[in-house]
């Protein structure tokens, strides 16, 4: 009953074991089924084998207020879980504990989420959480890492690289999201192309028109084409097209082929 939901999630969750509990007694059979198809857990698909209980995003965030007072430790726990909500609920604790930590809780956070990519495996996860703690973190230091990501062979590290540049887009910097989406030119990898053009539209819109033209003008020829068009939603129809007639005769632009995970 919503009675009874709500009661699992009214008091204070502060290990992981608990957590899974709570989350498996919220689960839904036939919403994990559907999940499944959802984030493609097929054979050869990019959530291949990913395991889900079949929670909304609403009782997701309800569970992740319920354990806000979770210590890293247990969060970093119930990251490591084989099923999807669990993982989304360690990061959404972990986004809450950066924004209201100090300078040491933060640089803990940063350094156990560069640690653990390998769990943040879904393009949800990673657009979740890493605008507001990697991007944040890196809103005034060094950068580097973004780069190192982008070129990582590790589909997620790469997404976690492009979709943190969210948070200086926001800030009117437009700078480092147009270095990793052109660094990204050549990836094979559709997610990848979405989350480029996705951040590529948002410099145009929250940044600079201006910029993003220039950006088309120098690589809308060699842009895989879903990067294009998702870069190209707030244009106009004569100005997309433009730009989509740049692209080369035969529809594709030459990419390097990254070995897979």
């Amino acid at each position: 009953t919503r009675a009874k939901k709500n009661a699992l999630t009214a008091t204070s969750v502060t290990t992981a074991r608990v957590a899974r509990a709570r989350l498996a007694e919220l689960g839904d059979p036939v919403r994990a089924e559907h999940s499944k198809r959802f984030f493609k857990t097929g054979k050869g698909e990019y959530g291949e084998g990913d395991r889900f209980r079949g929670l909304s995003v609403p009782q997701i965030r309800q569970v992740a207020r319920a354990c806000a007072e979770m210590p890293l430790g247990e969060t970093l726990r119930l990251l490591k879980s084989p099923y999807h909500e669990d993982r989304l609920v360690a990061l959404l604790i972990l986004v809450r504990r950066y924004s209201r930590g100090d300078d040491a809780d933060r640089q803990r956070i940063v350094d156990a989420y560069l640690a653990t990519t390998r769990y943040i495996n879904s393009w949800d996860l990673v657009d979740l959480s890493a605008p507001a703690i990697l991007g944040a973190h890196l809103e005034r230091r060094s950068r580097a890492v973004l780069a190192k990501l982008a070129r990582s062979p590790r589909l997620w590290e790469r997404r976690i690289a492009i979709v943190s540049t969210a948070h200086f887009i926001r800030n009117g910097d437009s700078k480092d999201a147009l270095r990793i989406a052109q660094m990204l030119l050549d990836d094979d990898e559709d997610l990848i192309h979405k989350a480029a053009g996705w951040m590529l539209r948002e410099v145009g819109a929250r940044c600079s028109r201006v910029v993003l033209r220039a950006f088309l003008d120098a690589h809308a020829a060699v842009m895989p084409r879903t990067m294009l068009r998702y870069s190209l939603e707030h244009f106009a129809p004569a100005e997309r097209a433009k730009y989509l007639a740049m692209r080369a005769k035969d529809g594709t632009a030459p990419r390097r082929m990254r070995r897979r995970q």
